[in-house]
């Protein structure tokens, strides 16, 4: 059996607009790596929904919030390990 083989580009797009993944974040961490988002107060630990090449969707200061933020976005959360 031959398994197709992706190369990392064409993995990053794997379930880009469908996929995404809500994981707990702090304002520092996100400050940090994506300087383009709107300032946040330094400090705060924040729920982020995140689509499935990394880019933020959208932060929140609830879990649930952030599960219903995929649901609102048609994106399925999935879980990583």
């Amino acid at each position: 059996m031959n398994a197709a083989r992706l190369t990392k580009e064409e993995l990053a797009h794997v379930g880009e607009g469908a996929i995404g993944y809500v994981r707990k974040v702090t304002s520092d961490d996100m400050a940090a790596r994506f300087p383009g988002l709107p300032e946040l107060m330094p400090g705060l630990e924040l729920w982020a929904l995140f689509a499935a090449n990394g880019a933020p969707i959208l932060i929140t200061d609830a879990r649930d919030a952030a599960l219903r933020g995929a649901v609102e976005n048609e994106i399925l959360p999935v879980s990583l390990h």
